[in-house]
This record gives structure tokens, C-alpha cells and sequence, in this order.
């Protein structure tokens, strides 16, 4: 969602390294380029104006005019002013002394506060909690059964409450027994919400933390609507008093300044960022990982994260060696795509790639999801044979093929031959990859080298499904 931005301060930056020798003059119009590049991503104006003095203190200073790469040293600057803006460290989640621990989701309807719940409760119970949520959003026509659904997808347990009832202090009181007497260590209470902040939404919600005493209170917004959501979760902290924020909908289209204006306009932390539909699609916030993204340094580190608790790692050797040798397969392709379906949207995943060197083209690449399974679906049309040395697919072959995946000859076609540029995209991007790997501690930190060895096969194979016409 910090593409605009992030493309904006990269052009910033270009230019200040294009000056033969920065100046006070060059400086500031470098600054103005940074600030009118923060409005127009939406960026509340006091959050502007305090991070551009902190930057203009620093970046004015002899010692950056008369560095040997000055530009260097502003981007540095940059990425710490966004840290302090954005919270030094990442903000946990708090434990009630005594289970269970109930944390109250609350914010505007069509924010995503339903959704967040069941991600929330994926999240803690991948983490060794055992998680039970409530509705007691008894206004909104089937809010209740959408978190059943929610629930029952997840394999969690929900309170339902007796026939009938429709209080939500009620409903909520209930879960809390039945999440003690069951020995459930945390309680989520999906709250209503309205089109807009009312007295009746604040004095219900008002009930539920006065009777529950909960330790956490996450005001959920919705990235998409920008200083909007800013303007709201700072009301909603001034009459109830939120501990964190959970921001939705990151993978859109939003300018982004949402993210960097609440934890200054409000005082409370960013906990949890969405960054999907899937329920998966759910991580904590880290302040230095998003300002790296926004200044165009990727987020490797969330990249190495989610391939370690996605991907098996003998198989990923495996897979080394194959790449290294030059083995890799139409059969290994298909099992890679599968490996990788596992890891989320392809989108997301080349967003925490560095913008520069030798992945700033991938920055360009569309991929449509569901040719991940057209192209499986041609794979598995093919002998073991076929899958093992693509060489001998012949035009008979190629015909037979078209016929038992459904699809054309010209699209068998394509395939082979993106194929082939693939594996030459793979060969070319090992040595980059593995001095990423090496840039992030290499074989000191757990998985590295498996990591940026899989980050060279998904740079390979995006290459590979949505060829025109598909």
C-alpha cells in the first residue's frame, strides 16, 4: 500500500544523489519534495510537520553536507525519523495476570473488525493460546453467524449464548464464564459497530469494558479510508480509551497515510497489520520493517519469517541442489507453485523485496493467482516422463496435453517456452539472492540461505502463469 509514496521518496533520493556536491539550497528543495510526497499519501499535517523538523534538524547539518554520500546519509535519517513516528519497537499484545486475557475488538462498521477477530484468534492459537471469541453485535443483520462461520472454518470454539439472547452485555458475560470454566486463556469480544461514532455505540461499548475489565482494547481501521480512519480512532481513544490498532486492508490501494499518522495523533501503538482476505493474512506490526518498505529497502526479514513457517525445509535443499545442478523440472515447478500458494499473495510477497538492483523489475510484475492452477492443470496432463525433461514434448504430445488439461496447444506452448526463461531468470538470479541471504546473516540467521534460495525461485516463476489470453 506504499508503493506512491515509496516510488515518490525514491525519486527524492535520485535526485539528491544526482547533485555533484549537496548544498543548504539543494537540501531544502529535497525536503519540500519529502513533505509534499507525505500529504499527498495522506499523512496527517502534524505528523508532517513533526517529522520533517526532525528530518531538517539532522539532514542540515554540517555533517551530512559534507559527507562522502551525503544522499545516503538523508535516507538514513529518513528511515529513523519514520521509526520514531512509527513506534521504536514492536508493541505486544498484553496477558491479563489471570486467564483469561479479554481483548475487545471495537471501530466503525465495515472496517473489518469480524474478520480481524477470527484472524486475531488464528494468530494467538498458532501461538500456543487457546483462544474463544463472542459476537455481541446484535444489530447487524447476520454479524453473529459470520463469525460462526469464521470459527468454524478456523476450528475454534465460539459462545453462542442461549436462545434468544440478544444483550450484549449478556452475551459477553457468559463467554467470559464459559471461557473459565472450559480453561480458554483468551477471550475476543467481536463488538457492534455503526456508519458513524453515536453516543448509543460509546455507552454500550462503555458497559462491556467497565463489566469485563478488559486488558487490551484494539481499535480496528480500515486503511483504505486514510485520514478519515485517523479522525476516528482518535475519538474513539478519547471516550474509551484504545490500547492498539489493528489496520486492515494494507494490500489495497491506499495512500498509506493512515499507518504512519495513527500511533502519533493518538498515543497507542499499531499492534496488527491485514494484509489479505485469507485468514493467514494477519501479522504483528514492525516499525523498522515499514519504514524499510516505504524507503524502497524491502522487508526481508517478514519475507524470511513466512517462508520458514511455510515452507519444509528439506525440501527447500532439495530444491538447491536441483537449482544449483540444473535439475529443476516441470515436476518441481508444479510442486513449487503448490509450496507456494502457501505463502500468500504473490503481490505481497515481491512488496518485501528490496525496489532496487536486480529485483526492482519484479516491482513490475502481474501475476493473476488463478493461473496457478491452469498451469498445474497442464503439468498433470503430462507423463512423468514428460514433467522430467520437457525436451521431448513433441507437437502430437503437445496436442494430447492441450486435450487433458482443457486448454489450447498455444497455451501448452506458452508454458514450455516461459519455462525455459524461467530456469535462465533462476540461474541469473542465484548469485543476487544468495548475497541477499548473506546481507541478512546468511548462515548466522536460522533459514537464511533457505530463504533467499526460495526468493530466487519465486522471482523465477513469476514469470511463468498469465500469459496473454489466458
Amino acid at each position: 500500500m506504499f508503493d506512491n509514496l515509496s516510488e515518490k521518496l525514491q525519486r527524492v533520493f535520485k535526485n539528491l544523489r544526482g547533485e555533484g556536491k549537496l548544498t543548504a539550497e539543494n537540501m531544502e528543495a529535497g525536503l519540500r519534495e519529502i513533505r509534499v510526497a507525505l500529504l499527498e499519501a495522506d499523512v496527517h499535517f502534524k505528523v508532517v510537520k513533526q517529522l520533517m523538523e526532525g528530518i531538517k534538524e539532522k539532514a542540515m547539518g554540517q555533517e551530512v553536507l559534507t559527507a562522502l554520500s551525503p544522499s545516503q546519509q538523508v535516507i538514513k535519517i529518513v528511515h529513523e525519523e519514520m521509526i520514531k513516528i512509527l513506534g521504536a519497537h514492536q508493541a505486544r499484545l498484553r496477558f491479563a495476570n489471570e486467564p483469561p486475557t479479554v481483548i475487545m475488538m471495537v471501530g466503525l462498521q465495515g472496517s473489518g473488525k469480524t474478520t480481524s477477530t477470527g484472524k486475531l484468534a488464528r494468530y494467538l492459537s498458532k501461538n500456543g493460546n487457546s483462544p474463544i471469541m463472542v459476537s455481541v453485535d446484535v444489530y447487524r443483520p447476520a454479524a453473529r453467524q459470520q463469525l460462526a462461520v469464521l470459527a468454524r472454518d478456523l476450528k475454534l470454539p465460539i459462545f453462542a449464548g442461549p436462545d434468544g439472547e440478544n444483550r450484549p452485555l449478556e452475551l459477553a458475560r457468559g463467554a467470559k464464564r464459559e471461557a473459565m470454566q472450559t480453561g480458554r486463556d483468551m477471550l475476543l469480544i467481536d463488538t457492534a459497530g455503526r456508519l458513524h461514532i453515536d453516543d448509543d455505540l460509546m455507552t454500550e461499548l462503555a458497559q462491556l469494558k467497565e463489566a469485563l475489565n478488559p486488558t487490551e482494547i484494539l481499535f480496528v481501521a480500515d486503511a483504505m479510508t486514510g485520514q478519515d480512519a485517523v479522525k476516528s480512532v482518535e475519538e474513539f481513544h478519547r471516550r474509551l480509551g484504545i490500547t492498539g490498532v489493528i489496520l486492515t486492508k494494507m494490500d489495497g490501494d491506499a495512500r498509506g497515510g493512515g499507518a504512519l499518522s495513527i500511533r502519533q495523533v493518538t498515543g497507542q501503538p499499531l499492534k496488527f497489520v491485514g494484509t489479505g482476505e485469507k485468514t493467514d493474512a494477519f501479522e504483528p506490526f514492525h516499525p523498522e520493517r515499514v519504514a524499510q518498505r516505504i524507503l524502497g529497502m524491502g522487508d526481508v526479514l517478514s519475507f524470511i519469517e513466512k517462508v520458514e513457517q511455510n515452507i519444509d525445509q528439506k525440501q527447500a535443499e532439495a530444491m538447491q541442489r536441483k537449482l544449483l545442478e540444473d535439475e529443476f523440472t516441470l515436476e518441481d515447478f508444479r510442486d513449487q507453485l503448490k509450496q507456494l500458494s502457501k505463502l500468500g499473495s504473490m503481490e505481497s510477497l515481491i512488496g518485501m523485496l528490496p525496489k532496487t538492483g536486480i529485483f526492482k523489475e519484479l516491482q513490475k510484475a502481474k501475476v493473476d493467482e488463478k493461473e496457478f492452477g491452469r498451469v498445474v492443470a497442464i503439468i498433470d496432463s503430462m507423463t512423468p516422463g514428460e514433467r522430467r525433461n520437457h525436451m521431448i514434448i513433441n507437437g502430437s504430445r503437445r496436442r494430447r496435453i492441450a486435450k487433458g488439461s482443457g486448454t489450447s496447444v498455444q497455451r501448452v506452448n506458452d508454458l514450455l517456452k516461459q519455462y525455459g526463461e524461467a530456469r535462465k531468470m533462476m540461474k541469473s538470479l542465484t548469485g543476487g539472492l544468495m548475497g541477499l541471504g548473506g546481507m541478512m546473516g546468511g548462515g548466522k540467521m536460522p533459514g537464511g540461505r533457505v530463504a533467499a534460495m526460495l526468493s530466487k525461485k519465486l522471482a523465477g516463476k513469476l514469470k511463468m502463469p498469465g500469459p496473454p489470453g489466458w
